[in-house]
């Protein structure tokens, strides 16, 4: 027999095809390591307590002077928390009604408002502070670990009440429309 009849020619997958191999691995890997991610974040819902997390205030921006808290450090307090952006024009139309609603409660300091300045630069965040002569405890989330906690359902504005057992209450998804809309939010935790 001829050597050529006996050589079997070997056929191998083609390059594209294992491109898509490899690339649909990597896609799984990806997905199975962001549900393990997902996984040991923990995100707060509706009447569970919500997980503890540090909020470290933008300067002249504290509670009560200090430059960093826990949430766990306001329990007995009702908590709302206020998710916004500078870059936000529906965090336009509820800012001036929540620092109105903020200067009711503040004298009492029994509900704490907090800003949370979702993805945004600091120049942007003070400008927007300064102009809506915000005076509530504010705190940036850059990296957004704050609103992915809080488990952001839509985007800014979003607003988030805890009561005083540190559990969440109520999600308000976009801006509040009045001060009585921000005050019958509160009663729900009072």
């Amino acid at each position: 027999m001829n050597e050529t009849n006996e050589t079997i020619k070997k056929r191998g997958v083609p390059v594209w095809i294992q491109i898509m191999i490899w690339a649909g691995l990597t896609g799984l890997l990806a997905l199975v390591a962001f549900g393990l991610n997902r996984r040991q974040n923990p995100m707060a819902e509706l009447n569970q307590p919500v997980p503890d997390f540090e909020l470290v205030f933008y300067k002249d921006y504290e509670y009560n002077q200090t430059a960093s808290l826990k949430l766990s450090d306001l329990r007995g307090k009702v908590v709302l928390i206020n998710i916004w952006a500078s870059w936000c024009k529906p965090c336009e139309q509820e800012a001036a009604d929540l620092e109105k609603a903020w200067q009711g409660y503040q004298p009492a300091n029994d509900v704490i408002f907090i800003g949370v300045d979702y993805v945004d630069t600091p120049a942007g965040a003070f400008q927007y502070l300064k102009k809506f002569d915000i005076t509530f405890p504010n705190a940036p989330d850059l990296k957004s670990n704050i609103s992915s906690i809080l488990n952001r359902q839509m985007g800014v504005p979003e607003t988030y009440l805890i009561d005083r057992a540190g559990v969440l209450r109520q999600i308000k998804i976009g801006p509040f429309t009045s001060q009585a809309e921000i005050q019958a939010f509160i009663a729900i935790a009072e």
